[in-house]
């Protein structure tokens, strides 16, 4: 139930985060078939990166024992400042978005690369945490074809604060998620 838990309160800032980027590419009014190829190339991203993060925060765990969980929680917390602090390039960010619109072959690789560090870092804490791959990796993939469906579809009629403000919700979400999870390992529960 614990790991059930954990791995719902990581999606719902990862969602977020899924749905500003995909909004921000909603204001370009893509077509339906971009639409779907852009919501494949960040389900398949998103989806695929926590794979490798899962499995280096494992080994990684298997080699710090006991202190991993709180290396979980540490990586949570780092992800979460991270979606805080306030956009350096946005100018840059929208333009690598509208080119993953059109991009193809290794440009999408790239581009898709660019856009799931975010699930990199949650998969690396749900490996330190001990998490299930596939039940996160099914979750976090469910979560980025809805989030960027929705992202894509109304990101032209909600504009750039609300792109923000997800992005900041996202970054807050973690890291009260990394507080609970801090919370319940010092209480024992």
């Amino acid at each position: 139930m614990r790991q059930l838990l954990t791995t719902a309160g990581l999606l719902i800032p990862l969602a977020l985060d899924t749905f500003a980027l995909a909004a921000a590419l909603g204001v370009a009014g893509l077509e339906k078939r971009e639409r779907l190829r852009v919501t494949l190339v960040f389900t398949v991203f998103e989806a695929g990166m926590p794979i490798a993060g899962i499995l280096i925060g494992r080994a990684a765990g298997a080699f710090i024992g006991q202190w991993a969980g709180y290396g979980g929680i540490l990586f949570l917390l780092i992800a979460g400042a991270l979606l805080l602090r306030p956009g350096q390039d946005e100018d840059g960010e929208s333009k690598r978005l509208r080119l993953l619109a059109h991009a193809r072959g290794l440009a999408i690789i790239d581009l898709g690369l660019g856009i799931s560090v975010d699930e990199l870092t949650i998969g690396l804490s749900a490996g330190l945490l001990g998490l299930s791959v596939a039940l996160t990796v099914i979750w976090i993939g469910i979560q980025a074809f809805i989030a960027a469906q929705v992202g894509l579809r109304f990101g032209g009629r909600l504009g750039e604060g609300v792109r923000e403000r997800s992005e900041w919700v996202a970054g807050v979400a973690l890291i009260l998620v990394a507080l609970i999870l801090l919370a319940l390992k010092l209480l024992k529960v």
